[in-house]
Order: C-alpha cells, then sequence, then structure tokens
C-alpha cells in the first residue's frame, strides 16, 4: 500500500482510539491496520501510539504526525474536488436509521436518491437498540433527539415533535382530557421502558418542556404498532410529527390540550465519522438530505390547515 494510504489508516485509528474500531470502519483486519501502523513507525523511525491493553494513544511524535497526516490528505481530497462530478463507483452506503423515521420518512425519500445514483449500492439498517451509533461498516445513522457528547460528527437536518393524541372513536367513549394531569385516568399506549421515548414531555408552567410519568397497558418496541393501535381507538398514544402528520391533517387523529403539548422541536441528525475523510458516497448522501429536508419541515402543513 501505499503512503497515502498509510496515512488514512493512521489517522482512522487516531480518531478512532483503538485498531479494532479502525478496522471496522475502514472494511480490513484489524491485523492489516497493526501492520500498517508498524511500517509507519519503522518508516519514519519513531513510535506514533503507545499501546494500552485494546486502546491506543498517540505519543508526542504521533501527535505532530497526525497534524502533518491531517494537512496531506485534506491536500488531496480539495485535489479531487476539483473534478468530483458527483458520479460514483459501485460503491456501498450503509444508513442505520431510527424505525420511526426511517419507515415513515426515509423509506419514501430514498428511491429518488437512489436514480440519482444508479452504480450505489445502499442498505438500510432499521434499528432502535442502544449502543454505538456508528458500527459494523455504518456510514452515516439517523439520529431523532438530542446527542450525548461524541466525537463522532452530528449534522442536524431537519427537526421533528412529540405529540399527544389519539383517534375520535376514543376519544367519543372515553372523552377529551383537558390537561395532561388527567392522563392518568385514561388508557395510554407507550413504547417499552427501555427506550428513551417512553418517558412524555409536555409544556410546564414556565413554558419550558417537563417530564411526564405515563402508565400504560399496552407497550411496544416499535412506533408503526402504536400508531395502528391508536387509530383502533386503544388509547392515547405520543408518537412524532414525521409519522402522524397526514393522520393529524385528515382527522385520524385528534391532537390533545395543545396549549400542553411540549413546544419543543427535536433535531433529526445526519450522524458519520469524520468530517476530515469524508467519503463521496457520504458526501452526497448528506448533500441529498439537505435538499430534501426544507426549513420548516414539510410534515409541518397540517398545523396551517
Amino acid at each position: 500500500m501505499n503512503r497515502y494510504t498509510e496515512m488514512l489508516v493512521f489517522v482512522r485509528a487516531a480518531e478512532d482510539g483503538s485498531f479494532s474500531a479502525a478496522a471496522r470502519n475502514l472494511a480490513i483486519t484489524p491485523s492489516a491496520v497493526s501492520k500498517l501502523v508498524a511500517r509507519l513507525e519503522e518508516r519514519v523511525g519513531a513510535l506514533l501510539f503507545r499501546r494500552a491493553h485494546r486502546n491506543i494513544v498517540m505519543t508526542p511524535e504521533g501527535e505532530v504526525f497526525y497534524q502533518a497526516a491531517l494537512a496531506a490528505i485534506e491536500a488531496v481530497e480539495a485535489a479531487d474536488a476539483t473534478v468530483f462530478s458527483g458520479m460514483l463507483g459501485r460503491e456501498t452506503l450503509r444508513i442505520r436509521s431510527m424505525p420511526i423515521f426511517g419507515q415513515t420518512v426515509l423509506a419514501q425519500k430514498l428511491p429518488d436518491f437512489c436514480r440519482a445514483h444508479p452504480d450505489l449500492q445502499v442498505e438500510l439498517q432499521l434499528r432502535i437498540d442502544p449502543g454505538p451509533l456508528l458500527d459494523e461498516g455504518t456510514d452515516v445513522t439517523i439520529h431523532v433527539g438530542h446527542l450525548s457528547d461524541s466525537s463522532l460528527v452530528a449534522t442536524r437536518f431537519t427537526s421533528t415533535r412529540w405529540i399527544i393524541c389519539a383517534s375520535p372513536s376514543y376519544l367519543a367513549e372515553h372523552g377529551a382530557p383537558s390537561h395532561p394531569r388527567e392522563l392518568s385516568q385514561h388508557a395510554c399506549l407507550n413504547f417499552h421502558s427501555s427506550i428513551a421515548a417512553s418517558t412524555w414531555t409536555v409544556r410546564g408552567e414556565d413554558g419550558q418542556s417537563v417530564p411526564l410519568s405515563v402508565k400504560s397497558r399496552i407497550r411496544s418496541n416499535q412506533a408503526s404498532v402504536l400508531i395502528q393501535f391508536a387509530r383502533a381507538g386503544l388509547g392515547i398514544v405520543r408518537l412524532i410529527e414525521t409519522q402522524i402528520a397526514d393522520d393529524l391533517a385528515q382527522g385520524r387523529l385528534v391532537e390533545l390540550f395543545p396549549q400542553h403539548q411540549c413546544p419543543e422541536e427535536h433535531p433529526i441528525y445526519a450522524v458519520y465519522q469524520s468530517r476530515r475523510l469524508l467519503s463521496n458516497r457520504v458526501r452526497v448522501f448528506l448533500d441529498f438530505l439537505k435538499a430534501t429536508f426544507p426549513d420548516p419541515p414539510p410534515w409541518q402543513y397540517w398545523r396551517h390547515l
């Protein structure tokens, strides 16, 4: 392999903090990463990493080389960008998304992206499990809601609100609550307690969002199931606007106590590994997201009917 490849592997290992993590993101073996770094160290005549169990830490020489390697990589990428036409080879773009967004929004929009890049292979995984947002070769993860501090890069491309609602049939049979505290007297549909969205939020007296504990007889880990139960009149539910805008517009679901609904717009992020080592397949997908989701988001249309 050439020196440019060695620098790419070195920078990836430095930013990921381990050879195994770098190997996953580069789709090569950990031993290959180790050998490349060892060969690089031998060539420059300096130890670039201190090995500590499964983790690695850059030495002072490694820190200096890291900055120089970044500058070299960015120079090569800048040269490529001058002739980049948006055409891609037969690469594979691996996207992970929360099901609540992937099923109702992303699955509808991706066909346009695929038609625009016919040689690009696309893999879409819908997952809600906890753990690293980027793993198993994932290029981009779509995340709904706020993110904890991370070394990953997160680009906000749109937003959504959570809305507490119910079907007209449920309200006709059980009455409509006028305040969130009345929810304790109603049947509620909710996510499993292990999912963050199982904690509802409403507007407090000071106008800020406050958590609300809700007891539910019926639970699921999938929003698509909860919306079917809500349409069938089984109870009151809290779902994101991206999923239920058409139901609210057409009266299949009714927003409850609007003055007490949580006012917060939850960001929706595209999470990826690094701005410095951005592949063309990730770059065109980020451009697609930016162009596809204008501000304000299209699913807010029902609010103005």
